[in-house]
């Protein structure tokens, strides 16, 4: 695991060093530091990480680690909301310092943007109706399981995954659906929920999202472990190495010192920061 982070780090460090002609190159940490402010873009409808709570204020793990940045950086931060394909542009022009909104680091956003770090894995996993016999994932060789079209785990079913996102763990591939049910519009865990078997044996899908229906009331359960892990970083615009670097070096001490897992345990009720 800490091979892969040294790895992620030194690419992010690489790209960064090789894009210095961006107009705002060098001076973000500089900008952050003498106005004592850090803005942060992030989403404002993705539970449990960023979401408007009943106060009407955000809150959420990728919150808390913005405010814990911004609070050993020294500097009050300030959140903004742009749409995610503005985010995942690049070329901000100083409206935001930085991206913390669960950003898988791939290569194509790579073109556009600096990954300093990794800060937390998505696990993708399965779900069964509450009552369903199956009690491990080969059960599940065979059955009709519902996915989001186009989505990771259509491709995982499909058996041609490719996450090209640095800092990956490898992964196996270990069902063969006897039928793929592709979802959109339609929520598949309204389907799930109508009982096993029915119009669907498995879901396929993020475990944070499965355990959102699971506290939502939806009958369904988790099976099995997550049979692989997507990384999602912290983003900032091209060319800044110093505040890159700055960052980098604040998420690897809160690894060391727990706090990102206690975000993680808190929001999540899982240590998804390391990959086990």
């Amino acid at each position: 695991m800490k091979k892969i982070i040294k790895k992620v780090l030194l690419s992010a460090a690489l790209v960064a060093v090789s894009a210095s002609s961006t107009s705002y190159a060098g001076k973000v940490i500089d900008t952050v530091i003498d106005n004592k402010l850090l803005v942060v873009a992030t989403n404002s409808d993705y539970r449990p990480n960023s979401f408007l709570g009943d106060k009407n204020e955000l809150e959420g793990f990728d919150i808390d680690v913005s405010r814990e940045v911004a609070k050993r950086l020294g500097v009050a931060v300030k959140f903004v909301t742009p749409g995610w394909e503005i985010m995942t542009a690049g070329r901000w022009m100083g409206r935001w310092h930085m991206a913390v909104g669960s950003m898988t680091p791939t290569v194509k956003r790579a073109e556009v943007l600096d990954f300093p770090a990794v800060y937390y894995f998505t696990p993708a996993g399965f779900a069964v109706h509450k009552d369903a016999k199956a009690k491990s994932i080969s059960d599940l060789n065979g059955k009709v399981i519902g996915v989001v079209s186009t989505s990771t785990y259509h491709r995982y079913l499909q058996k041609n995954l490719n996450i090209d996102a640095l800092g990956t763990p490898p992964f196996e591939y270990q069902v063969t659906p006897g039928d793929i049910r592709l979802y959109g519009d339609v929520n598949e865990f309204d389907d799930l929920a109508l009982g096993e078997g029915v119009r669907l044996d498995a879901i396929m899908q993020s475990l944070p999202v499965i355990k959102q229906a699971i506290a939502k009331g939806i009958p369904v359960k988790t099976l099995g472990a997550p049979v692989f892990y997507e990384p999602l970083a912290i983003a900032i615009d091209k060319g800044d190495a110093q505040f890159g670097n700055k960052i980098a070096g604040i998420i690897e001490t809160m690894k060391a010192d727990g706090s990102l897992t206690a975000f993680s345990l808190k929001w999540h009720g899982a240590d998804y920061v390391s990959v086990k």
